[in-house]
């Protein structure tokens, strides 16, 4: 309803139902806004289950793609592609998921062996794998000065333009790994409870720790391939979702995952008309979002830990 151009309630559904004809109705409504807000959905449920998988497997609800490196290893891979593979566009989700799945490796393989201060040890190493990654990011664009425009509103995160073809290019990825989030979430249940009682029961805790970063990396390589680099959403949606079902991940990955489809499209809407007819990156209006809540989030586990 809400644009440049705005509509009824009533003359969308009836352009739904197919009673409605018009050009330009039809051109906005069904191929500019549609596309854009479903593809938004599936961006923010993407981002914020790889946010609730990652912070299940450190044990960490300061954990998320943006804050642990995640987004910025899908995002270097993506400028990689575009700078030095243009032939190969074709290529940016498989390269964005090869990216984001080996930044989520060495932070935890950085903080594996840390047993004290759990928290601060992956936030520390977060942004020091996140910072290196976005130098290498920008020494290419620099270098590439060709695609700088594309590249530097790219990595801002945007969903501005994005068409069906966006769409149907998330889409698959999307509906394979929520699928199965859903399906080891609760084995997501134990390995909360620590090793020894995860190893107790029998849960094979490599496989499992490997299918989750793999499933984290496929989540959010494929959202950062459509839409760029947004931030927070799997830092607010997953901790906003424990306040109504606490830490049982049988229910917390799907509310999450209905948090972040929220979030994202009223961000964007928010980026897309606030400044009309100007349009911000949505990556822009996540990022004031969540670096509030997270300062917020840090405060209250530091106090919750010298209690």
């Amino acid at each position: 309803m809400v644009g440049t151009i705005k509509f009824s309630a009533w003359e969308i559904l009836e352009l739904l139902k197919g009673n409605v004809e018009g050009e330009l109705i039809n051109q906005i409504i069904v191929n500019v806004r549609m596309p854009r807000i479903l593809t938004g959905v599936l961006v923010g449920m993407n981002l914020a289950v790889a946010g609730v998988l990652l912070q299940g497997l450190i044990r960490n609800p300061m954990a998320s793609p943006n804050i642990i490196g995640v987004n910025a290893g899908a995002g270097l891979a993506a400028v990689i592609i575009m700078a030095l593979l243009p032939e190969r566009i074709e290529g940016i989700p498989i390269a964005a998921f090869v990216g984001a799945m080996a930044a989520a490796v060495l932070v935890y393989l950085l903080t594996s062996t840390s047993s004290r201060d759990r928290i601060v040890h992956v936030a520390l190493a977060g942004v020091a794998v996140s910072n290196l990654l976005r130098a290498i990011t920008s020494g290419l664009m620099m270098i590439h000065s060709d695609i700088l425009d594309v590249t530097y509103s790219w990595l801002m995160g945007s969903l501005s333009g994005r068409s069906w073809t966006a769409f149907q290019t998330i889409l698959p990825y999307s509906l394979v790994a929520l699928t199965v989030s859903l399906i080891i979430s609760p084995k997501m249940n134990l390995l909360g409870l620590g090793d020894d009682v995860a190893s107790s029961v029998g849960l094979p805790l490599r496989f499992y720790r490997l299918l989750i970063i793999f499933t984290a990396a496929v989540l959010a390589g494929s959202a950062v391939s459509v839409a760029g680099t947004i931030g927070f959403v799997g830092l607010i949606a997953p901790n906003s979702a424990r306040l109504f079902v606490g830490n049982d991940h049988r229910y917390l990955v799907p509310l999450s995952a209905v948090f972040g489809g929220i979030l994202l499209t009223l961000s964007d809407t928010v980026a897309r008309t606030i400044f009309q007819p100007v349009e911000l990156s949505v990556g822009i209006i996540t990022s004031v979002l969540g670096a509030p809540f997270f300062l917020a989030l840090l405060y209250r586990k530091g106090k919750e830990r010298h209690a």
